[in-house]
């Protein structure tokens, strides 16, 4: 793909307007205000140190402050055969862990979340689920639970991350951090709950999109360290159109020049880089689109042009334009490039396969050998079989893939599980929480609850999880206390 060299170059652009708009044109140049606007940014950025710097915490990060930090000192081997010497998590709570330590519920995020879901003495800034939480909530009633949420491990805002510094040379990970499963946030996230917090079984496990992902992972991997299991608008295994989604987002990203394969920090010598925020917007742009539904898009922008009198321009022009551009531009410089590459790639490879499980607990145990040794940055590809010497390709039967997800996700069936769906969902549609309900035995299985949201009850997609306290968040509070 060719670099979008056109995007961040700033001056040769409007030196061309004044070529082409010499006076021998039929019609004048068009104006680009849009692409003038990120030069400027790009300009700016020239001058300002921004970035990580070795930080855990991004200075453009604007809600990532307040939270905790635990550290595991202990390597972490990753389900693709990558090591981390140390990892540290974020993290922060609700509520008031009892006695027993009985009631503490574990909140996963989605992609580009940080711990603070909810308001805290520390940041008294509204979280991303300001009105799913609190006393006497009918969702999350901090009077009767301990609510604990991080960000997770691949992240930017406190967790280790791309950004993070490699122990090995001082300098940030950048491309050089191993590729993450969720598998691999949810281990990292028993390191905090147990040697932390000192829990034994969580109360429940929660989250919404990749952070139903999570939950669902979390109780395949520790059954009988949690009692209740929630997952909103996710999946058991990602499915084709999600990833096709997922890639043009991060090709665009890519795509980028300043990414430069993932090594845009800060350093002594060239302290001020230009971070890739211009494949940052233009990937959230495209990722926008996916989490709202086009009834929404219909009744809140229609085809409304910002100025029916003026002729039409190739920059932002009709309101559904304007708004995409403005969530592209606020989340270009909040979070970081390599976080959302690398999350993104993970929701892609999540699948709860009996055959994916087992090849992930094969390759661990390579890493950790290999790592021991000395020898596992010596190695290209760590995953290659040592008996075959290639790389295994299986390629199976619809029915084939279905029974072994079925077997892979055996482990839930004793737990308590509510599957959410909402129909008006295009980025996660209903009959993926259809098929979970179906993979734990829905039918037969007491143990489990399928709530489908109608378009009617709500058009908002596969941001509903976000924004329905009614629907979502009172299935989730009657789900907690039967």
């Amino acid at each position: 793909m060719r670099p979008l060299r056109g995007l961040i170059m700033p001056n040769p652009g409007l030196l061309r307007v004044k070529r082409f708009n010499s006076g021998s044109s039929t019609n004048p140049a068009m104006m680009f205000p849009c692409l003038d606007k990120m030069e400027r940014v790009s300009e700016g950025l020239r001058t300002t140190t921004v970035g990580t710097q070795g930080q855990n915490e991004p200075v453009y990060g604007k809600v990532s402050s307040g939270f905790e930090i635990f550290k595991s000192n202990r390597p972490f081997y990753t389900d693709y055969g990558g090591v981390l010497p140390n990892f540290q998590i974020a993290y922060e709570t609700w509520g008031t862990l009892n006695e027993n330590k009985s009631n503490a519920i574990l909140i996963h995020t989605g992609l580009s979340a940080s711990s603070h879901a909810h308001s805290t003495e520390a940041n008294q800034q509204p979280g991303w689920w300001e009105k799913f939480i609190g006393p006497n909530n009918v969702c999350l009633d901090t009077n009767k639970w301990f609510l604990i949420c991080t960000n997770v491990l691949g992240g930017c805002y406190g967790s280790t991350g791309p950004s993070s510094l490699d122990p090995a040379d001082g300098l940030p990970y950048a491309t050089r951090f191993p590729m993450l499963s969720v598998h691999d946030m949810v281990r990292a996230q028993k390191r905090l709950i147990k040697e932390h917090f000192g829990i034994e079984k969580l109360y429940a496990s929660l989250g919404s999109s990749m952070g139903g992902m999570q939950s669902l992972s979390y109780a395949q991997q520790f059954p009988n360290d949690v009692n209740k299991v929630v997952s909103v608008s996710a999946c058991a295994r990602s499915h084709p159109s999600s990833i096709a989604t997922r890639h043009a987002q991060r090709q665009v990203l890519m795509a980028d020049p300043n990414w430069n394969r993932g090594f845009y920090y800060p350093t002594a010598t060239e302290p001020n880089k230009i971070p890739p925020h211009v494949g940052m917007k233009l990937a959230r742009e495209i990722a926008t689109v996916t989490y709202r539904s086009g009834p929404e898009w219909e009744s809140r922008f229609g085809t409304e042009r910002l100025d029916d009198d003026r002729s039409p321009v190739l920059c932002p022009d009709f309101l559904i334009e304007t708004y995409l551009d403005h969530q592209g531009e606020k989340f270009s410089l909040e979070y970081d490039a390599n976080s959302f590459l690398y999350i993104s790639k993970t929701m892609d490879l999540f699948d709860m396969s009996l055959s994916h499980v087992e090849r992930s607990i094969r390759r661990r145990e390579k890493a950790q050998e290999l790592y021991e040794s000395g020898k596992l940055n010596k190695v290209e590809d760590p995953l290659v079989d040592k008996d075959s010497g290639k790389k295994k390709h299986r390629t199976t039967t619809v029915e084939q893939a279905y029974e072994d997800l079925k077997r892979g996700c055996k482990p839930l069936l004793n737990n308590e599980v509510l599957v959410v769906g909402v129909k008006s969902d295009g980025l996660m549609p209903c009959w993926q929480q259809r098929e979970i309900y179906s993979l734990l035995e829905g039918e037969t299985n007491p143990n489990v609850t399928h709530v489908e949201l109608q378009e009617s009850e709500s058009y908002f997609g596969h941001d509903t999880f976000l924004l329905d306290l009614e629907h979502i968040g009172r299935s989730i509070g009657q789900f907690l206390c039967k």
